[in-house]
């Protein structure tokens, strides 16, 4: 074949060199724009793993590339005047010329026809020139051919919210370093690795509006840097910032990260009577931001999948080949780039976590992408993460005011002062308190339909249900949504507390986890609104009753299923008056019945939540219109049930903080939202998303409902329920330790095993996790037996138990 690379980057000469070797015949030519040897930018990371994959497609360049490197195991985060380090990461630094230069011996060593000082204005003339049979495109971030086939790649580009610029110091930065700093105009941070024996990159990031109140966009390139330099002195220890884009000014020399994805990756020509491809790769083709440092991962891992379809492939022509590389690589590329997604996210947002204390911000910051889970940093440094368990453990017993007994013993209120007696339990069962309730863990059972009332009046199955949970060593069980009156029900098989018996049966259930367990039991109060009058779940979700249907009521007329549901009528002022009252009369009834904790259900599109959410909201009078005003019926129903629930006993308020739909409420609004229901006394929010319109489009993964109640517990101050795909303790241990959330709310993984919370203590290995006294031999075997099963694995493995039990946890 006949090659073109436009592009002398990573991408194109790795493909270059790697095509080269694999056929020798292959002509094959790198155009770039730079002249020979030459290139601009500091040093480029990689971890050991991509180490590997180089190891793997081309031992001779891994082996010059792996001679000049700097490697460190140690991430240093430096905030307020604290440092705090993780070992055991395990990075590579090193020069981008000295890589190019590298890849560009190689490459002529092997007979690639390298071409510089040639900046390519018109792609097809050159592959006519060339006669190329496949034109590799790999013209960076600003890709010229991107755009001119803007048609068949479709790319979506981001421009993000910092501004940042590269530059280099002679300061040695032993480990990989992350410093952040407040100025008067705001928040900076510096991304420092050290690359070579006397020199390292340091990055320097702000958001837009900071870097424009600092006033840079008018500095010229001396001055910005003169600027980074008092900014960050403390770090350089005298020694200078250098740049080596002096001819730009600042404002051009400092740029916005443009995340770039692209739905497809080829285009094809018609050049002299045969169809080209036009490949991208490398930065052309997607974007991944610095802050994980895999930019040029990616790149060289382009190339290797390129080079090893067509080995793979090429038989079958090259449609097959191309279509394998792009299904491979889009797959990978996506991971790499939602974990960078999230971690760009956390850079952007520094000033949302500045309130957490150094240990925690640190944590916080080295978990940003979700890649890294508190068991992996286990692995990683084993001592970092027991330290930064009893730093933690110690400030939640103390801010709940109690401290850890023996096992066998109920955890009972006592002075903080005692809590220095705190145990490193792990982050997810550390006590929480809120007024006078004080969970004795963080998992909490989520509220979850069940549809097995009878007229309102929960029954056995629920004392069952949520009885076995309760013992089963969460912290809390929430029972599912209450109804506050007949015709608020979901479904005839939902509970309610609108009549004595309801009041009766709650309170029996409540007395059995109380007298035998050391689980709180929350209700969770709700009106369905539009989505009532429906059959239980198994018998058809959402449709309406066959018989038997009540009217129902919304913000404003709606019918949930269009041509299906039972339309509802907007409610008038009267009905808001009445339902008013049902709340109130449901919260006074749950105080009788004994539970510790309300929740307010204003989510999921029932009827509170369908007066806050603008698609189901066009009401024109005071309960319309503005957020404000959109919020101002459920908060007047949570001001309500406040006044008449104990002054000790928290109420939490659980949100829809996504609708998913255009149009909808957003993670913005949701903000809003929170804090207009903490300005009325709410004390927590439970954030969930979604169920407001089957138009819906949820973005799915582990977690994904996190960044709700991160954003919202971190920027609102209010602490906050995460839901949402968390199934792992790892998910929850590093959810609490990261302050991402004070709760992390379990629901499927709690029906099928109602013991989650002992079962995944065992697991751990926490043996101070107290169990039922007549579950105690079960407790002791299970020990066992996963003690033997870690063991049994470390013998086969190498691998210590404690990093078996790790990777366990993660699956």
């Amino acid at each position: 074949m006949k090659i073109l690379c436009i592009g002398g980057g990573p991408a194109g000469l790795y493909f270059a060199l790697l095509m080269k070797k694999q056929h020798a015949s292959h002509q094959i030519t790198v155009v770039e724009r730079n002249r020979a040897y030459d290139t601009f930018g500091w040093g480029v990371v990689f971890s050991d793993q991509t180490l590997g994959n180089l190891a793997e497609a081309d031992d001779d360049s891994a082996r010059a590339i792996l001679q000049s490197f700097n490697h460190w195991d140690d991430i240093d985060t430096h905030f307020k005047g604290q440092v705090v380090t993780s070992g055991g990461h395990g990075f590579c630094g090193i020069g981008r010329k000295r890589l190019l230069n590298i890849l560009q011996q190689r490459c002529e060593e092997l007979g690639v026809k390298l071409v510089f000082e040639t900046d390519v204005s018109d792609d097809q003339a050159l592959a006519k020139e060339y006669g190329a049979d496949l034109v590799i495109a790999c013209d960076g971030l600003s890709s010229r051919i991107r755009s001119r086939y803007e048609h068949s790649y479709q790319p979506e580009i981001d421009t993000r919210k910092c501004r940042f610029v590269w530059l280099g110091t002679r300061k040695p930065f032993p480990a990989f370093t992350f410093a952040f700093e407040e100025t008067e105009f705001g928040w900076f941070q510096a991304h420092a690795y050290q690359y070579d024996g006397d020199t390292s990159t340091f990055i320097v990031e702000t958001p837009e509006d900071v870097w424009l109140k600092a006033g840079i966009d008018k500095m010229d390139q001396q001055q910005a840097v003169a600027f980074c330099e008092k900014v960050f002195a403390k770090y350089l220890d005298g020694h200078a910032l250098m740049s080596n884009a002096t001819h730009l000014r600042g404002s051009a020399n400092w740029i916005r990260f443009p995340r770039i994805i692209c739905k497809n990756w080829v285009h094809w020509n018609a050049i002299d009577g045969r169809q080209v491809p036009v490949v991208l790769m490398g930065d052309a083709a997607h974007t991944a931001h610095f802050s994980i440092g895999s930019g040029t991962k990616l790149a060289l891992e382009d190339a290797i999948e390129l080079a090893r379809s067509f080995d793979k492939h090429g038989d079958d022509g090259m449609l097959a080949v191309l279509d394998a590389y792009q299904h491979v690589r889009s797959i990978e590329v996506l991971k790499i780039q939602s974990a960078a997604r999230n971690s760009m996210e956390w850079f952007e947002n520094v000033k949302r976590y500045t309130a957490l204390e150094a240990p925690q911000f640190a944590y916080s910051m080295l978990t940003r992408s979700q890649r890294l889970s508190h068991e992996n940093l286990r692995v990683r440094d084993a001592a970092y993460v027991r330290s930064f368990e009893h730093w933690i453990a110690g400030r939640a017993y103390a801010q709940a005011g109690i401290a850890p007994v023996a096992p066998a013993a109920p955890i009972e209120p006592l002075a903080a002062k005692d809590a220095s007696a705190a145990t490193a339990a792990p982050p997810m069962l550390t006590p929480f308190r809120l007024r006078d309730v004080v969970l004795k863990n963080r998992i909490v059972v989520s509220p979850m339909a069940q549809y097995s009332a009878r007229d309102g009046v929960a029954g056995d199955y629920h004392l069952v249900h949520l009885g076995s949970r309760a013992m089963g060593g969460a912290g809390m069980v929430f029972a599912e949504m209450t109804c506050v009156s007949a015709d608020a029900r979901i479904t005839p098989g939902c509970p309610g507390l609108y009549a004595p018996e309801h009041t009766q049966a709650w309170k029996r259930i409540v007395d059995f986890v109380h007298a035998n367990t050391d689980a709180k039991i929350a209700v969770q109060l709700g009106h369905a609104g539009a989505k009532g009058s429906t059959r239980v779940a198994w018998e058809g979700i959402d449709l309406p009753l066959e018989s038997g249907n009540w009217p129902l009521v919304s913000a404003s007329e709606q019918q949930y299923l269009p041509g299906v549901s039972q339309v509802a009528r907007a409610a008038t002022l009267a009905d808001m008056n009445r339902i008013t009252a049902d709340f109130v009369h449901a919260a006074r009834e749950a105080a009788k019945a004994g539970f510790d904790w309300l929740e307010l259900h204003c989510a999921h599109g029932y009827l509170l939540s369908s007066f806050i959410s603008p698609l189901t909201n066009r009401r024109e009078d005071d309960f319309g219109g503005s957020l404000e005003n959109r919020c101002r019926f459920p908060l007047r129903i949570f001001s309500a049930i406040r006044a008449v629930w104990p002054a000790g006993k928290p109420v939490s308020v659980r949100i829809s903080a996504h609708d998913w739909v255009e149009g909808g409420i957003t993670p913005d609004d949701a903000v809003q939202i929170a804090r207009l229901f903490k300005q009325a006394g709410a004390d927590m929010i439970d954030c969930s998303s979604g169920q407001v319109s089957k138009q819906e489009r949820p973005v799915f993964g582990r977690m994904f409902q996190t960044p709700f109640a991160d954003r919202i517990r971190n920027e609102v101050q209010i602490p906050t329920i995460a839901v949402g795909s968390i199934y792992e303790a790892d998910h929850a241990n590093s959810i609490i330790a990261a302050g991402r959330a004070d709760l992390c709310a379990i629901a499927r993984p709690h029906l099928a095993n109602p013991a989650w919370t002992l079962n995944e203590a065992a697991r751990l290995g926490y043996a101070d996790m107290q169990w039922p006294p007549q579950y105690a031999a079960g407790k002791a075997q299970l020990e066992r037996n996963l003690a033997r099963d870690r063991q049994i694995a470390a013998a086969s493995t190498g691998l210590t138990p404690q990093q078996i039990a790790a990777k366990l946890l993660e699956g």
